[in-house]
C-alpha cells in the first residue's frame, strides 16, 4: 500500500508539472523533496504568492523523492539536505546547481515520563544508541552525564527514517564523524541500514513514533520538535561543551568558509560554540533551463523566486528557528543563482 501511494504521489506530481509546463506562462512553480524545510517553505512561498502572484506548489516527499522529481523533470526544483551523491548526479546527467537556503539543526528527540527535558548525551552514546548498543535509559553512561535529572529505567526504542532523506544524511555524516564503528559498519548517506529500530516517513513519521512510545529516541528538525512539544537533547561537541540547538549554536557551526558549489556538511563543526548536528539545506535546479520544452518566462520566474529565497525570504527563517545565510553563504548563494542559464546565457544579470 505504501508503495502504492508514493507512486500515486509521484503520479500526481507529474500531471501537476504536466499542466504547467503546457501552460508556460501560467503563475505555478513546482517544487518536491526535503521534509526539513518544510515549515519554512510554507511560510516563504505563501509570502512570496502575496507579493508576486506566483504560487510555489511544494511537496514535503523527503530529499530523495525531490531530487528523483528533478530527475524525472517533474518539478521545477528539488530539495535536499544533503547534496547530491555520486549515484544520483550520474543518474541526472547534466549540471545541476545547488543553491544554500538556510541551515538548521537536527535534534535527538526522545519521550521520557517526568520532567527531563535537555537531558545531555555525548556523541559515543548517541552513536551506540543508534547502533543498538545501547539499549537502556539506565545505562551508566546516560546517567552519568544527567546527575539529579529523572531518567526513568525504560528500554530504548531506536526510531529513525524509513525514507530517502537529506535529515538522515547529516545525522549519518554526524555519526560517521564521531563514531569509527559506525563509520565502518554503516557509514553515512540519505538512506542506510539501520542497525536497530523502526522506520517512520518524513520528520512526520519519525516524531509519530517517538510519541507514541516511551522511551522512545529519534532524530527530527528542531522546528517539528518544538511544534509537537517533544523534549530534546543538549549535545557535547567536539570541544566538549554542552550545546542546545539554537539559531545561535546553528549559526556558530555554519561559520565556516563555504564551497564555490556550496556542498558541504556542517556536522561536528570546530566552533566552540557550534551546534555539531546541524546542516544546510539546498534548493538544486538545473543549470541549463532550456531544457524539456521549458520557456524563458518559466526559467526567469524560477531564478527570481530563488533570488527572493536568498534575499528577502530570509527574514522568515529565524522565527521558524531556522539560521538564516551568512553573509559568506549569500555570497556563494549569489553567485550560484547568477549561474543559471537558458541557451547559454545567464538568466539573471
Amino acid at each position: 500500500m505504501k508503495k502504492i501511494t508514493q507512486i500515486l504521489s509521484i503520479a500526481l506530481i507529474a500531471v501537476g508539472f504536466a499542466s504547467s509546463a503546457k501552460a508556460q506562462d501560467d503563475k505555478t512553480l513546482l517544487g518536491a523533496g526535503a521534509t526539513f524545510p518544510y515549515p519554512l517553505y510554507s511560510k516563504m512561498f505563501s509570502e512570496y504568492n502575496a507579493k508576486t502572484g506566483i504560487q510555489v506548489n511544494y511537496q514535503s516527499i523527503g530529499s530523495g523523492g525531490g531530487i528523483l522529481q528533478l530527475t524525472n523533470k517533474t518539478v521545477d526544483f528539488g530539495a535536499s539536505d544533503g547534496p547530491m551523491n555520486a549515484d544520483q548526479t550520474t543518474k541526472i546527467g547534466a549540471p545541476v546547481l545547488h543553491i544554500p537556503i538556510v541551515s538548521g539543526a537536527v535534534v535527538l528527540t526522545y519521550n521520557l515520563p517526568g520532567d527531563n527535558n535537555g537531558i545531555v548525551l555525548t556523541p559515543d552514546v548517541i552513536a551506540d544508541i543508534f547502533l543498538g548498543k545501547i539499549t537502556s535509559w539506565s545505562d551508566p553512561r546516560i546517567v552519568s552525564k544527567n546527575k539529579g535529572v529523572n531518567i526513568p529505567a525504560l528500554p530504548i526504542l531506536v526510531a529513525h527514517r524509513s525514507d530517502g532523506s537529506g535529515t538522515t544524511a547529516i545525522f549519518t555524516s554526524y555519526l560517521s564523524k564521531v563514531s569509527s564503528d559506525w563509520n565502518t559498519k554503516v557509514g553515512q548517506g540519505g538512506a542506510v541500514n539501520w542497525p536497530a529500530g523502526l522506520g517512520g516517513k518524513g520528520n512526520e513519521g519519525v516524531s509519530g513514533l517517538v510519541k507514541q512510545t516511551p522511551g522512545a529516541i529519534g532524530y527530527v528538525e528542531l522546528i517539528y520538535a518544538l511544534q509537537n512539544k517533544m523534549d530534546y537533547a543538549k549535545v557535547v561537541n567536539k570541544k566538549g561543551k554542552i550545546i542546545l540547538p539554537s539559531i545561535a549554536s546553528v549559526t556558530a557551526a555554519g561559520n565556516v568558509k563555504l564551497p564555490e558549489d556550496s556542498k558541504i556538511f556542517l556536522t561536528d563543526t570546530d566552533a566552540p560554540d557550534g551546534y555539531p548536528i546541524a546542516g544546510l539545506t539546498w534548493q538544486i535546479i538545473y543549470k541549463e533551463q532550456n531544457y524539456n520544452g521549458r520557456s524563458l518566462d518559466r526559467a526567469k520566474k524560477l531564478l527570481a523566486l530563488l533570488w527572493w529565497n536568498i534575499h528577502e525570504g530570509q527574514q522568515y527563517a529565524a522565527p521558524l528557528n531556522y539560521a538564516p545565510l551568512s553573509k559568506e553563504a549569500l555570497k556563494v548563494a549569489e553567485k550560484i543563482v547568477k549561474s543559471a542559464t537558458y541557451d547559454g546565457k545567464p538568466i539573471l544579470k
